[in-house]
């Protein structure tokens, strides 16, 4: 059996309420500064949207941005980021033969032909016939494909050049495990030797807003940190890019990259959500990797979005596990697909700095430890998906 790889992140690249690039992130999840968010915009929601910034620094031509929604602007130019992080950017003879996986939710709905036919659905005797009516009618066929993430990375292609193989995830925050898992998985096994994996989410927008109310799971009021906002709980959207380039250390080595962390394993599950369903899935991973880690030089960033019950639930299978815990969600907010690789290149910037950056509510807790080498990276659905990832200094 051929032994299975080392595969290190030699690129990171973000874009969130925070700004923009791993530094930048970093230094404001380090001061423990409160997070930016925005109660008022879309009220009585909690958001948390980008601050001002142009997309001309990786998206050069106004008529590729003219043609992007804001999603994909992010999604496109925080690949370039990644990329530059990565020492790629620009290099026809790495990017021909780099392999991209693209994990987003779909685009931008018409809001106004959505309220339309809720409008109308009341009025009818047969909502169903009503509202089957009206999507063939008010809806451009169109309209679907043009949101597929096959687009962003389409888009990602075009713009920066990035010609190897190409697949795209779409399903909410298993998606975006389940993206970083069949990247590391397959330069493991020796069929790519470098990635370029990640996403991004457009949150702070009517249509995802509305969609989410409908299970009553968007964060309305008041702000509170992911672990304490209650019975109830709720999740503050965020505008949000993550890209990760990996490579295998060998072909790292060879070209002289400097690795940011590397991913040892990456575990993904999805369960009914019947009460303990999560509990126990999550038990599962983290006995899996176990063997693995290293309790006196580990730690935990947590994915949890603050939705309940599954926020709870996480938080008791992390008590158990014992290591320190911090979750970044309560500073850059929720992105949904885009939030594990987040945390990933979170965990790889905790790793370089040797430290864990400033608790944020309740359930962080514990201090760095001694010689901090391991960081467990968990995520749990909002509706469906846990997944679990083990991020390891790189020597």
């Amino acid at each position: 059996m051929t032994a299975r790889r080392e595969v290190w992140i030699t690129g990171v690249g973000l874009l969130t309420c925070l700004g923009e690039g791993l530094e930048s992130v970093w230094s404001h999840l380090e001061r423990g500064d409160p997070p930016p968010y925005d109660d008022k915009s879309f009220a009585p929601y909690v958001v948390h949207p980008l601050a001002p910034m142009s997309f001309d620094k990786q998206i050069p031509k106004k008529s590729d941005q003219r043609q992007m929604e804001t999603w994909q602007r992010v999604g496109v130019y925080t690949a370039g980021l990644a990329l530059s992080d990565a020492g790629i950017a620009g290099k026809p003879d790495l990017l021909d033969h780099t392999d991209m996986i693209v994990d987003a939710g779909g685009g931008e709905r018409d809001i106004a032909v959505d309220t339309a036919i809720l409008s109308g659905m009341r009025k009818v005797a047969e909502p169903a016939a009503f509202l089957n009516e009206r999507l063939m009618r008010d809806l451009r066929p169109t309209l679907f494909l043009a949101q597929l993430p096959n687009l962003l990375a389409g888009n990602i292609s075009l713009v920066h050049g990035v010609v190897g193989s190409s697949r795209t995830f779409m399903g909410e925050e298993g998606a975006g495990v389940d993206a970083v898992r069949v990247a590391q998985a397959r330069i493991a096994a020796g069929q790519s030797e470098l990635t370029l994996v990640g996403g991004s989410y457009h949150g702070p927008r009517w249509d995802v807003l509305f969609s989410f109310e409908l299970t009553n799971s968007a964060l309305k009021g008041k702000f509170a940190p992911v672990w304490d906002r209650g019975p109830q709980g709720g999740i503050a959207f965020a505008t949000m890019g993550a890209f990760l380039v990996l490579e295998s250390r060998e072909h790292a080595q060879a070209r002289g990259a400097r690795p940011r962390g590397r991913i040892s394993e990456v575990y993904s599950d999805r369960n009914l959500r019947k009460p303990g369903d999560i509990e126990a899935s999550l038990r599962r991973q983290f006995a899996a990797v176990a063997p693995r880690v290293e309790h006196a030089h580990a730690a935990v960033i947590s994915g949890a979005s603050g939705l309940e019950p599954a926020t709870s639930a996480e938080l008791s299978v992390l008590k158990e596990f014992g290591l320190p815990v911090r979750n970044a969600g309560t500073y850059i907010g929720h992105g949904v697909d885009t939030q594990f690789a987040a945390n990933i290149g979170i965990a790889s910037a905790v790793l370089e700095h040797g430290k864990l950056f400033a608790p944020a509510g309740s359930g962080d807790s514990g201090a760095t430890p001694p010689s901090l080498s391991q960081v467990v990276v968990t995520s749990v659905g909002n509706w469906r998906g846990e997944g679990l990832a083990l991020v390891t200094r790189a020597e």
